[in-house]
């Protein structure tokens, strides 16, 4: 087991150690089948607008693939003029959601509607019982998503993250850009 090459925001995670999903840049060539792939399902044009969702594993260059199969989608509808706030919004999403949960998959979904984007991420980051550490974990998340805010903000949006509800664990953090 190694540890995560970034440390983790959460400070109940920080002190475990998890595997990492890919190896360090300069390993050799990592044999790519022993590693979890992510998949991309995209539902193509439909009358009700661009729907789309992946899963990605839980490490921060995943913020790279989930940018790439987004700026392509949005290309590929049309949406070419949105591509920036989209795709810079999916990064920070992913790469901060990456930390919080490292080692466990991401769920990415991007809709667009009604003249709107909604970006959906959603971790697997644990409820923490310790009302302290939650309000630490919650605030670490945050500022670490300034940029997101900068950018959402700018442009008319807005964002958030919350728990999601149950049976399903961990944290959806979302955007929703107008058009």
């Amino acid at each position: 087991m190694h540890s995560s090459p970034l440390a983790a925001l959460c400070p109940a995670v920080a002190e475990t150690r998890t595997p990492v999903p890919y190896p360090h840049p300069g390993s050799p060539h990592p044999n790519t089948q022993q590693y979890p792939q992510p998949y991309l399902r995209s539902k193509g044009r439909s009358s009700r607008g661009l729907a789309m969702s992946f899963t990605l594993p839980g490490d921060i260059r995943s913020a790279l693939i989930g940018r790439t199969a987004i700026a392509a989608a949005l290309k590929a509808h049309g949406l070419a003029p949105y591509i920036w706030p989209t795709t810079l919004a999916a990064s920070e999403l992913i790469a901060v959601t990456a930390r919080m949960s490292p080692g466990k998959e991401l769920y990415v979904s991007l809709r667009h509607r009604d003249d709107a984007f909604r970006l959906l991420v959603w971790d697997q980051h644990p409820h923490h019982l310790d009302p302290d550490v939650a309000t630490l974990c919650e605030t670490r998340r945050r500022q670490a998503l300034w940029l997101l805010a900068a950018v959402v903000d700018d442009w008319g949006g807005e964002w958030g993250a919350c728990e999601a509800n149950p049976p399903q664990r961990g944290i959806k953090s979302w955007v929703q850009l107008p058009r």
